[in-house]
């Protein structure tokens, strides 16, 4: 029984490895692309320039940003318009709307830290060195609402009453009913008792 199962198993085993062995792949012509399963679909054509690879079409023809062709006739005062925006909106020359513009540091970590020593050296009536701390927050978090309010208050002790005014009135534009709102509106009110007198003054 054994000596009829051997030539049997010894037969699978070589099926079986023959079902193994990889088929060689069919030699393709030189210079041809394989073949696809989507012969039959057709490829998007991309234009090209000369010399260029192929091109995205909206790259093709750039936009047009020039002005219609009345546009300074029919709004002489854009130019005017222009700068006053650019004016209210606080930017300096070369900042402006058409030329570059200045992007500022924003960093409301840094700008807390800054008030917190402003604070320390406001107790210790050192206000030229609060000022300065105040500044600076402002340039890492231009509408810090505490240091703009702290700012006006230093720059009132020293007597920048103008400064300190504008400080107030951007605080206000910042938090019309914030915590320092009566006290902004106190400030305001001493600074414009006190515009006669400075005025008198030559």
């Amino acid at each position: 029984m054994l000596t009829r199962c051997i030539p049997l198993i010894f037969t699978l085993l070589l099926a079986t490895a023959a079902a193994q062995q990889p088929t060689k792949p069919a030699k393709l012509p030189p210079n041809q692309p394989p073949p696809r399963s989507d012969q039959g679909a057709s490829e998007p054509v991309l234009k090209t320039r000369p010399g260029d690879g192929p091109q995205s079409s909206s790259k093709e023809t750039p936009p047009d940003l020039s002005p219609p062709q009345n546009d300074a006739k029919d709004h002489p005062e854009s130019d005017s318009a222009l700068h006053e925006a650019e004016d209210a909106a606080g930017l300096y020359e070369g900042d402006e709307i058409g030329g570059v513009q200045e992007f500022r540091a924003w960093n409301p970590h840094k700008a807390e830290k800054d008030v917190e020593v402003g604070d320390f050296y406001f107790k210790r009536k050192n206000y030229r060195a609060a000022l300065d701390r105040y500044r600076e927050a402002l340039y890492y978090k231009y509408d810090d609402a505490v240091a703009m309010f702290r700012l006006g208050v230093c720059q009132e002790k020293i007597g920048e009453g103008e400064e300190a005014r504008k400080a107030y009135e951007s605080y206000l534009r910042i938090l019309p009913h914030g915590p320092f709102a009566n006290e902004a509106q106190q400030g305001l009110g001493r600074l414009k008792s006190l515009a006669p007198e400075v005025e008198k003054k030559p």
